[in-house]
């Protein structure tokens, strides 16, 4: 976790405290359960709700003698509870408290994160309908295709971000589940009663066979959304770095008063927060292909898992916090220049509209391989004079091209390729 790339509420979540705190809870709980089976006495279970408590730097201390985390934890907190803390833990094992535990923690890891894709989707709203019909060049490979609209590159940002809340909603209730069945997870000492009721208290599901851990391709599937999300955020930030290119500079990022651009050019706007994003979208990824390699346990259970998610846990899910934040904050301030759109959108000669001229053609019974030719050959002059040309001239004065001037003007109608804007809207954003 590096501070600058990260945000307190996300954070809290990963803090030796909250979890402890979550330790304490299912362990508090799971004692409960156990009084009302008549395991354990009641007065047992009220007393650790009482006088339960515990220190992270008695925890560690404990834990440097015990070369145990869980121990070290319930000695703490025996100290605190006195005899009744012998109750704790009936039948339980270790993965029991921190399997649980983390899946608490991507839980609330991710309604942070849902939260952070509904403010996105927000903006990206917001954008797309203002730009709904500002026309821009459409590129495919780079280069110059046919026109589209800035507002169209907005709505196809917001329907890939809302499938990926729709993805992480899933994920959240897929990694959301509970184990509290014990040693290799037969429940030989611990009744499942157990296990649903403190569940029930965490807001999480059963886990229907959870062997002596929870299995992980249940994680693997969350932080493979997890990179997923990241990198569609790389595309909409690679998008917004390719506009932002000088001879381009169709939008760029918010420049405030007194940011500096270089060191030694002080002419210098640079789109480091969307370069930025590239790169926290990498780190995102990287914590995938770990999780996936912990699908893979020996038998019922060994900790080659362990030491990965203590890193990939709180690193993937604070980062992209911080990143789905950066990315709200660059679409809502982003600048967009509309002039400069029609500029680069008029400036090779009219090639854009060179579709319909084929097309019609072909309508007026040239064979499409002579359309194309006859095309071809006008639009490579208008190409090789870099837009000093004009496309509908050329055509005009070539012998074989058999259209009438009003039927070549109408071809090169920018309003034609607008035409559907509102029905791809009504699909992304719904009725009017």
């Amino acid at each position: 976790m590096v501070p600058r790339y990260s945000r307190p509420d996300m954070v809290a979540i990963w803090t030796p405290e909250a979890r402890f705190k979550i330790w304490f809870e299912i362990e508090a709980h799971a004692t409960d359960a156990l009084a009302e089976l008549g395991v354990v006495p009641k007065e047992a279970a009220a007393a650790i709700w009482e006088k339960g408590a515990f220190e992270v730097d008695r925890i560690d201390e404990i834990e440097r003698e015990t070369k145990h985390d869980v121990i070290a934890f319930l000695t703490n907190v025996a100290e605190h509870v006195g005899p009744e803390a012998r109750f704790m833990h009936q039948g339980m094992t270790s993965s029991d408290v921190l399997d649980t535990c983390l899946a608490v923690q991507l839980a609330k890891a991710s309604d942070i994160l849902i939260a952070d894709l509904d403010a996105l989707l927000v903006v990206l709203e917001r954008r797309a309908r203002e730009h709904k019909m500002t026309p821009t060049i459409g590129r495919s490979h780079g280069i110059h295709a046919e026109p589209v609209t800035f507002g169209l590159k907005m709505a196809q940002a917001h329907a890939e971000f809302a499938r990926n809340r729709a993805r992480l909603v899933a994920a959240r209730a897929d990694v959301a589940t509970c184990a509290i069945s014990g040693a290799v997870g037969t429940f030989a000492n611990i009744d499942p009663f157990v296990e649903d009721y403190v569940a029930g208290k965490l807001g999480l599901s059963v886990e229907p066979v959870s062997t002596q851990v929870i299995p992980r391709d249940r994680h693997a599937m969350f932080f493979a959304t997890l990179g997923v999300i990241a990198s569609s955020i790389e595309r909409l930030a690679t998008e917004i770095r390719h506009l932002q290119r000088t001879e381009v500079l169709e939008a760029e990022e918010y420049f405030s008063p007194g940011q500096k651009g270089s060191s030694a050019m002080p002419h210098k706007r640079n789109p480091v927060l969307t370069e930025n994003l590239t790169g926290l979208a990498r780190m995102v990824r990287g914590y995938v292909t770990p999780a996936l390699e912990n699908v893979a346990l020996w038998h019922e259970r060994d900790i080659s898992h362990s030491s990965v998610e203590r890193y990939i846990g709180p690193d993937a899910t604070i980062t992209l916090d911080f990143a789905l934040a950066r990315l709200t904050g660059v679409m809502d301030k982003l600048v967009v220049y509309p002039a400069r759109m029609e500029k680069n959108l008029n400036k090779m000669g009219g090639l854009v509209h060179s579709q319909r001229v084929l097309l019609a053609l072909t309508q007026a019974g040239v064979s499409r391989e002579d359309a194309y030719r006859l095309v071809q050959r006008n639009a490579m002059k208008v190409w090789d004079s870099d837009g000093a040309l004009s496309l509908l001239d050329l055509l005009k004065a070539d012998p074989e091209v058999t259209l009438s001037d009003a039927e070549l003007e109408d071809k090169f109608d920018l309003g034609y390729h607008l035409k559907h804007v509102d029905t791809i809207f009504a699909r992304v954003f719904g009725a009017a």
